[in-house]
């Protein structure tokens, strides 16, 4: 019953804003498109549509109204940013197919598990050093709790029982909070990120693989070395040493045995595929073709079959409703919508100073995370808007860019939902929904500090 009740409300509220004319200075077709869009962000809100089928319906109905032609409806789909995130999916998969992530994860613990604050930082670095290859932080999730669980359970913390607070809660908070911090360190470590970059394009901001690293060094390094002994103080885990975990992370890594050779083709190409990434600003290379490049060597020698690919049917998924989504934010934006829109944001925050100004966007753009369940759909719906008001009111570009993306990482664990990558740590029984929402919303406001007083000025440096 909820379900058609938000279906109906979706409805309404597709109809009311169809219906109602143009705001003066906008053009019809652009409020139509608005109209659509707000409407298929909404039913993804409310849970009233998955993403891909309010995306399937939003380009039918913009293409057989007229609001959009067939050529720009379609654009999405030969967009190289796009190409880049499905090939990436493909290829991350491997990590996990080849066994290289477990052999990576138990390699960083025998090193740094001796303590529960050890076993924190072993899984932050652990997802730090995985992360450039894994577009999909819900994959990463994937790599990263069932390593926490096993850590949790043999230090004898089991969910959905008191012992959960041994170590267990602590560990599955580490998870979430890493993979929040790690998906802003590299460009390729959340599928919104290139899509962010592609639309900062339009104010003048080149974000390429190298120039992202660097802007994001400092402030989420930061944060990846802060953030675990914050969750420490704040959670208070009961089991403070944990001696035996290196020993145990040894003897697992003995029984994996030597690398396979799957597992070191795989460790060759992502090095590669880093490497070239990096370079590719400097020898003018184009990132799409290297993700291409890297996914032929997986494919020639054999370690992903056709077959594989064939199973992989949520690529195929993502590749729609991302195409859609991102070319009705891009229409809208070519419409004037955004441009009408960042007048009238501009105009209500005008006399403030551009620091005050970009500190002011940023916040709101965070705190209204809590209304959103997808990070991309929170950054297609959001980020051009706000990047455009701040750059009226005299906020550098480049650095209020850099700002907005890497929040759109570090404020999904704000909510148990804000981040889809969240939800086996969520659902794992060793914490509670208000403790997910108290330690989200205290680890997003330490998130959100660390990147003002430790972004700011750097982002004033390097990102001009």
């Amino acid at each position: 019953m909820k379900t058609y009740v938000a279906r109906a409300a979706v409805l309404v509220l597709l109809v009311v804003l169809w219906v109602c004319p143009a705001p003066e200075g906008l053009k019809p077709e652009a409020w139509r498109l608005f109209a659509i869009f707000a409407s298929t962000i909404a039913a993804v809100v409310v849970n009233a549509l998955p993403i891909l089928t309010a995306s399937v319906l939003a380009v039918a109905i913009a293409v057989l109204t007229g609001t959009l032609s067939p050529a720009n409806a379609y654009s999405g789909f030969a967009n190289g940013t796009i190409l880049l995130i499905v090939i990436a999916f493909l290829v991350a998969r491997t990590v996990i197919s080849s066994g290289l992530g477990k052999r990576i994860g138990f390699v960083v613990v025998s090193l740094f598990g001796r303590s529960t604050l050890g076993l924190s930082y072993s899984l932050f670095l652990l997802d730090a050093v995985i992360a450039p290859a894994f577009p999909s932080n819900t994959a990463r999730s994937g790599v990263l709790f069932p390593l926490a669980s096993s850590l949790a359970e043999a230090a004898g913390s089991k969910p959905d029982d008191p012992s959960k607070r041994r170590v267990g809660a602590f560990l599955m908070f580490s998870g979430m909070a890493s993979i929040s911090m790690s998906s802003g360190l590299w460009l390729t470590a959340m599928a919104a990120n290139p899509l962010g970059a592609e639309i900062a394009k339009a104010q003048g901001v080149n974000i390429g693989f190298g120039s992202w690293l660097l802007a994001a060094s400092v402030p989420t390094i930061g944060g990846i070395v802060l953030l675990p002994v914050i969750l420490y103080k704040l959670i208070g885990p009961e089991v403070k040493k944990t001696p035996e975990a290196p020993a145990q992370a040894r003897k697992s890594l003995a029984e994996l045995g030597p690398m396979s050779a799957h597992e070191k083709i795989v460790c060759v190409t992502f090095i590669g595929m880093v490497l070239l990434w990096g370079l590719a600003g400097t020898f003018g290379l184009d990132s799409t073709a290297i993700a291409f490049l890297g996914l032929a060597v997986l494919l020639v020698t054999g370690v992903l079959t056709l077959k594989e690919i064939g199973s992989q049917g949520d690529v195929l998924v993502i590749f729609m409703w991302f195409a859609i989504l991102f070319t009705l934010s891009s229409q809208l934006d070519a419409l004037g919508f955004m441009d009408f829109i960042g007048n009238h944001l501009a105009t209500a925050l005008g006399g403030l100073s551009g620091l005050a100004a970009g500190v002011l966007l940023i916040v709101a753009y965070v705190v209204l995370h809590y209304l959103f369940v997808s990070q991309t759909a929170h950054l297609l719906a959001l980020f051009a808007v706000f990047l455009d008001v701040g750059v009226r009111l005299g906020v550098p570009a480049a650095p209020l860019a850099y700002q907005l993306l890497f929040a759109t990482n570090y404020f999904s664990v704000i909510t148990p939902q804000g981040g889809s990558s969240n939800l086996l740590f969520a659902g794992s029984g060793y914490l509670t929904q208000g403790e997910l929402y108290k330690y989200g919303a205290i680890v997003t406001g330490c998130s959100l500090a660390i990147f003002l007083v430790l972004g700011l000025p750097w982002l004033m440096w390097v990102a001009r």
